[in-house]
């Protein structure tokens, strides 16, 4: 008896309620497909369905052994695809979304050389700091900061980020520096629209403990590049990533405030659909970025 064929009939019977109907689907004549179940019971030394002329229904038995069935089945399917992957060359069009700072700063590096391996391999890209529906919008791949969106996603990690409080020092000797994060409550804040509870910025201290602020300002915006260059310019005092805030304080436009009071880091994420049948060059998109950004 060949097991593993037995499962994989035992387990379309089981899903589809019929030994006919899985016949069908498997292109097998209904007598073949219950000789692999019953089969499978005198190898198991027990009942795992209860045959009726109406409906069929697992025993207690059978439905433990259906579900190690499917992990078993599932397990066999992703280490065929594992194998069959090394020979395959990725190729086509990769849709992929991602924020409009992180994808000009960091992703089309990775893409210029990702792109001088891959030369069958195309990209459609859009960059919107919204989160994106990723399968009602038709893209294989998304980059995310923090959140991730919908529970169903798969993610894998790519590197991380920290908020940073910044402003600049014109501002900064107008308004006073504020020592710890009560103080802000005293000051004009630049907020970000894509985060929830945007007015609220959460830091944590020295001795590990969260504290959360309530904020206000004249100025809020969906892009954290023009928040950071309105933190330049004086307009207040901003809270963004490091990767968008890191070049203003390279260039000595805006000081960063509160430090010793860093919140929890952030995620950066390679975000897609499913694991099943996933493409070449969603994968090897996706294992580029873990090689290029995890440390």
């Amino acid at each position: 008896m060949d097991r593993f064929a037995a499962m994989s009939v035992f387990a379309r019977v089981v899903e589809l309620g019929s030994f006919a109907r899985a016949a069908d689907r498997l292109e097998l004549s209904t007598s073949a497909v219950s000789r692999h179940v019953a089969d499978l019971e005198s190898h198991l030394h027990t009942r795992l369905l209860n045959r009726t002329t109406r409906k069929l229904s697992l025993t207690e038995g059978g439905h433990a052994f259906y579900e190690r069935c499917v992990q078993v089945l599932a397990d066999l399917e992703e280490a065929e695809q594992a194998a069959a992957r090394t020979s395959l060359v990725p190729r086509g069009t990769l849709k992929l979304t991602c924020g409009q700072s992180f994808g000009l700063l960091h992703l089309v590096p990775a893409m210029a050389e990702y792109l001088a391996r891959n030369p069958e391999v195309k990209f459609d890209v859009s960059l919107s700091d919204r989160v994106v529906d990723l399968v009602e919008e038709g893209f294989d791949l998304g980059v995310r900061i923090g959140a991730l969106g919908p529970a169903n996603l798969i993610a894998r990690k790519l590197g991380e980020t920290r908020l940073m409080a910044c402003a600049s020092r014109a501002y900064l000797e107008k308004h006073g520096t504020p020592q710890v994060p009560g103080d802000l409550v005293n000051h004009n804040c630049v907020t970000y629209a894509y985060v929830p509870d945007s007015n609220l910025w959460r830091f944590r201290g020295p001795d590990g403990a969260e504290r959360t602020v309530t904020v206000s300002g004249n100025l809020h915006a969906n892009n954290g590049d023009l928040l950071t260059q309105a933190a330049v310019n004086g307009i207040g005092i901003v809270y963004e990533p490091d990767f968008i805030v890191g070049p203003a304080l390279a260039a000595r436009q805006v000081v960063r405030l509160l430090e010793g009071w860093e919140p929890a880091p952030l995620g950066i994420y390679a975000v897609y659909a499913s694991r099943k049948h996933l493409s070449a060059k969603v994968r090897s998109f996706v294992d580029f970025l873990a090689e290029r950004f995890v440390t």
